[in-house]
């Protein structure tokens, strides 16, 4: 049976553990290499110095030599470590950047570009995240991409010139699905601090090479005395250590492979499972087998994040073995039984047509009976697992979209007035405070763009609210930190300006902090403190009374929601609060605290909360908004609710 979302997240927690083992072995490991290394360098130092003397071999079993090269060896390593975790923290954008990669904007005028800029949108408003940045690796012909970042709100999409020119769109989608599978699973963050690990091992190699070159350039003149073996030690230990810097390497290599390959056929299947379309993701792997450059990457930051990358990236002698990815007529099989293992020669790039046709295989493939299409299943349960619905879904809330609105989530200037139009209000007494406020705090330019765009928004579907916010969280990120001051404040101000904050209000900030915060604030996720719900009796009693509360305005009604609420949580049964206790200070203090607990517990509250949400059996926009903000500081990307989909 396949996994949900939330046992997805147990199994990268677990997936971390087992890398932090396999790199505790492979930095034991390192720790004997360096220690032998050290003992017989000094053991022939002092045999040369004092020949005759044997009883200088117990330097072998010293524990003053074994501590000092312990301690410097941890150093090193976890030291190299922390260097390159910390080079990482800025998340994807940074890893993209190294590999090469240029950001695409929206205003560009390449289609290929723009093609791709569409299915990245599509997939990703389908499945409840913000719009990732798209990189485009344009020295690279090899048909690949990847996806990094630590959670979906720094998250980044990066193809090659190659993928982007190569596939067509349904195999670009496939492409595509595979990747943000990886962002829905939770296995960036574990591919990250796969990269800062492993390039602490690295560092022993390195520091071998810089003392064989020192040995070159500065032993000369020692080497010419006798009495000086001071440059023989150095080379020695030189290339000892690089060879212990390239073992290090196959000892990185092996974890890779030992983390990534399983994931990748699941991502395999989840892209299937999210287009319905086997051939896409098929077509695309064929197409790397037929292809004379393949998948290959020849950057040189490319081997560091070879587990990342769609195709394998890098290829060596001991491919086989050291492999990130499995073979890819394996993969293919696994999509398509049917397919006889022939690669068809795609060195030609496909027609302006064929790139840009968006069909669907037929349903009589072994491939789809393999993995039928589902029935329309709740909303709480398709968390994280989107399908070809939400995709078409998605792409027509967007494309039902004024010009202007579009143009305006993808810049800065417009992205801000965007959301303060959403916060204005419709009565005309506060609206003229907002303005009032805008005028006197925003940016001139910014205030006459929603003056602008404010009549074209009010006339907007309500069910379009959240689309939006995703489109536009891409260009706020790009705000500076003084103009992202400036943009926090004045939401805050139009928020109080009528003086209530309805629940609306508090969806929007609470899904624009969660998202944009971390990057300018550098405030660090919250960390697991709660494996079960007990000791959490009181912000699950404020959440779930402020939810009853929100959809039924009958007391009775209220603690009857909450009674279908109870039925999900397997703690005592919860106590509907007074409504004076579930205001919107309450409630950001409540989730303030749930955020803190473990990946199965938010299914137990999501589930909570869907049932008092739809205990009347109806589901408002608002009430729909309010779960999906309720799911996004959970860090639970959830799908946009189809017309007629139960959430429970």
């Amino acid at each position: 049976m396949a996994m949900d979302f939330f046992e997805h997240q147990e199994v990268a927690r677990k997936k971390t553990g087992r890398l932090i083992i396999l790199f505790a072995v492979a930095v034991i490991a390192i720790m004997v290499m360096v220690y032998l290394l050290f003992a017989l360098v000094f053991i022939g130092v002092q045999a040369k110095t004092h020949a005759g003397e044997s009883a200088q071999l117990d330097v072998l079993f010293h524990p003053g030599l074994f501590a000092m090269v312990v301690i410097g060896t941890l150093v090193v390593v976890g030291g190299g470590s922390m260097f390159k975790m910390a080079q990482l923290r800025a998340g994807g954008r940074v890893i993209a950047e190294q590999l090469g990669g240029k950001p695409v904007t929206h205003d560009t005028a390449d289609a290929v570009e723009r093609k791709v800029l569409n299915v990245v949108e599509e997939m990703a408003i389908a499945a409840g995240t913000p719009v990732p940045p798209v990189y485009v690796l344009d020295q690279e012909g090899g048909i690949n991409a990847f996806a990094a970042g630590y959670t979906p709100s720094d998250a980044v999409i990066g193809v090659t010139r190659g993928c982007a020119e190569r596939l067509s769109r349904d195999e670009l989608q496939g492409v595509i699905a595979h990747e943000f599978s990886h962002i829905l699973n939770g296995d960036m963050r574990m591919n990250i601090r796969l990269m800062g690990v492993l390039h602490g091992i690295l560092i022993i190699g390195i520091i071998g090479y810089f003392l064989l070159r020192s040995s070159f350039y500065a032993g000369a003149a020692r080497r010419r005395s006798s009495k000086d073996n001071s440059a023989m030690a150095i080379l020695a230990l030189g290339v000892g250590l690089a060879v212990i810097g390239f073992v290090g390497t196959l000892f990185g290599n092996m974890i890779k492979a030992a983390v990534s390959r399983q994931r990748e056929f699941l991502a395999d299947a989840s892209a299937v499972q999210f287009t319905r379309n086997p051939d896409g993701i098929a077509g695309a792997l064929r197409k790397i087998g037929g292809f004379s450059t393949g998948a290959r990457i020849d950057n040189p930051n490319a081997p560091q994040a070879s587990h990342m990358f769609f195709g394998q990236a890098i290829t060596s002698g001991l491919n086989s073995m050291m492999a990130t990815h499995p073979p890819l007529g394996q993969r293919i099989k696994r999509i398509d039984p049917s397919w006889e293992g022939k690669f068809a020669k795609s060195d030609a790039a496909p027609s302006a047509a064929a790139a840009g046709v968006s069909g669907f295989a037929a349903g009589s493939t072994a491939a789809e009976r393999a993995a039928p299409a589902p029935p329309v299943r709740n909303a709480v349960s398709q968390i994280g697992m989107l399908t070809q619905a939400h995709i078409e879904y998605a792409a027509s809330l967007v494309a039902g979209l004024p010009r202007e609105v579009t143009d305006a989530a993808h810049e800065a200037y417009g992205a801000r007035s965007l959301i303060y139009c959403l916060l204005i209000n419709a009565e005309q007494k506060p609206r003229a405070i907002q303005l009032e406020r805008l005028g006197q705090h925003a940016d001139p330019a910014v205030r006459d763009a929603t003056v602008k765009l404010l009549p074209i928004v009010e006339k907007l579907d309500p069910k379009v609210r959240l689309p939006i916010i995703d489109l536009a969280i891409p260009a706020l990120r790009a705000l500076s930190p003084t103009q992202y001051a400036a943009f926090r404040r004045n939401v805050e101000e139009l928020v109080r300006a009528d003086d209530r904050i309805d629940l609306f209000e508090w969806a929007l900030q609470r899904i624009l902090l969660h998202h944009l915060d971390p990057q300018f604030t550098r405030a660090r996720p919250a960390r697991v403190q709660y494996y079960g719900l007990n000791r959490l009796s009181e912000p699950l009693e404020v959440l779930l009374s402020t939810l009853a509360y929100a959809g039924h305005r009958d007391r009775n009604q209220a603690r009857l929601a909450m009674g279908h609420a109870a039925k999900h949580l397997r703690m005592p049964q919860p106590k509907l609060r007074p409504v004076d206790q579930c205001g919107i200070a309450a409630v950001d203090a409540a989730m303030n605290e749930l955020v803190k607990v473990a990946p199965r517990l938010k299914k137990q509250i999501l589930l909570a909360c869907a049932a008092s949400v739809s205990a009347d059996k109806k589901v408002t926009v608002n009430e729909a908004e309010l779960l999906r903000a309720i799911a996004d500081s959970l860090g639970v990307p959830m799908p946009p609710l189809l017309p007629g989909q139960p959430l429970i």
